[in-house]
């Protein structure tokens, strides 16, 4: 039997909880260029959380695409010589990239320089 009360049931989905300061957000996602991830981290909150607080404060999101690869700026004769020394895995793991990526890069400015 249900028991009448003064409250009415909440509609809807919860709160995500506090939102962070804007010059937080500025600090860290801006000028650090941390990812969303990593700005939540270093808050302490979740990533949804910072995403709608960045749309509640009007300030633009990065795109996935803009991002670009580091390898761009590495010249063929520095990465073929250090894959001489350290092997390609080795070297992909210096770079912090997969064995095949670094491999499909070199390939690719060998295309572009021969």
């Amino acid at each position: 039997m249900k028991y009448p009360t003064k409250e009415k049931p909440k509609r809807g989905r919860p709160a995500l909880g506090p939102r962070p300061a804007k010059a937080e957000l500025v600090r860290l996602y801006v000028r650090a260029r941390l990812s969303l991830r990593d700005t939540a981290a270093v808050l302490g909150i979740s990533k949804d959380i910072v995403r709608a607080a960045l749309g509640e404060y009007d300030i633009p999101r990065r795109p996935k695409t803009t991002r670009r690869s580091q390898l761009t700026d590495i010249p063929l004769s520095l990465l073929e010589a250090n894959i001489r020394i350290e092997g390609l895995r080795g070297h992909a793991r210096t770079l912090r990239v997969s064995a095949p990526t670094l491999l499909e890069h070199v390939r690719r400015l060998r295309g572009n320089s021969r």
